[in-house]
């Protein structure tokens, strides 16, 4: 990446520079302009080598990505978590808009921190979907999208505020698993109901599970990770080892359920996070199975 951009830069110099010297530079001036440009390449190399970002080579695969490329380099491996059916429930937290691209979320909204993708559906929506809707949870709005993060921990865990919850004191080497989905909020009471998504089942198998995850949303794409959120970039990145199992198609989910979940939740959740941005370098992605 970084040589491609130098590459440009210094072809967009010396193009320049050339256009110059045909229309205004006498020819017998041609060896002086040449060394001119040579300078100023350099300067704008120099310029771009200092201000572009070095990967951060050093950790393990990085998320979030596009679940539509299998591509990666990373050579880094750590344990697959098992089933989050054999895991315990510890956290469950949104981000708007999706962090990952996939096969149903790949409307790329911008750059920022409140970037990411959205739902393909997204412009699809009728006026009473977008209808505004006032409530407990913030940082969405009908019409946006949200990915969905169920955190699983082999840690004894009980679910609680923050990752912290995941990995209480005591537990070394605990692997976890997330499971995501993206939605795309509305206002329709007949679209899915966040609150029994959300819901703490207590010692079903012997763990806390969540209420539902949608099973109807296309086969999980599964993966080794990292956490996500708008504190890591491809410079910068996040040290923890995660599966991910990513499901590929959005689903619509009622806004006024949110409000709901957040008027009270064993998470303390009562506002979307931002989105770290797409992890493209290949050296920082695994490669998908």
């Amino acid at each position: 990446m970084k040589k491609l951009l130098l590459a440009a830069a210094a072809g967009t110099v010396l193009a320049a520079c050339v256009n110059t010297t045909t229309t205004e530079v006498a020819e017998e001036d041609a060896e002086t302009v040449v060394v001119e440009v040579e300078e100023t390449v350099e300067e704008v190399v120099e310029e771009v080598q200092a201000s572009a970002p070095e990967l951060c080579l050093d950790a393990g695969p990085q998320t979030p990505r596009d679940i539509s490329s299998t591509i990666g380099l990373n050579t880094v491996t750590f344990p697959k978590a098992p089933p989050s059916t054999s895991m315990n429930l510890c956290n469950i937290h949104t981000h708007t808009n999706a962090e990952h691209k996939g096969p149903g979320f790949s409307v790329f909204v911008d750059a920022t921190d409140n970037g990411g993708y959205a739902c393909n559906e997204t412009a699809d929506l009728t006026e009473a979907e977008l209808m505004p809707s006032e409530g407990a949870y913030k940082g969405v709005v009908p019409g946006q999208t949200i990915e969905v993060h169920w955190v699983h921990t082999t840690c004894d865990a009980t679910p609680g505020e923050g990752l912290g919850a995941c990995v209480p004191e005591g537990c070394t080497d605990p692997l976890l698993r997330v499971e995501a989905q993206t939605f795309l909020v509305v206002n329709d009471e007949n679209a899915l109901d966040f609150t029994v998504m959300a819901d703490v089942i207590e010692e079903k198998g012997g763990f806390y599970q969540a209420g539902m995850i949608p099973s109807d949303t296309g086969t999980p794409v599964t993966f080794p990770g990292s956490t996500t959120g708008p504190s890591y970039t491809q410079a910068v990145c996040s040290p923890a080892q995660v599966t991910w199992n990513v499901r590929p198609m959005c689903a619509k989910l009622d806004i006024n359920s949110l409000h709901a979940w957040a008027e009270g939740n064993v998470f303390n959740e009562t506002e979307s996070h931002g989105v770290r941005q797409l992890v493209t370098a290949p050296e920082l992605l695994s490669p998908i199975q």
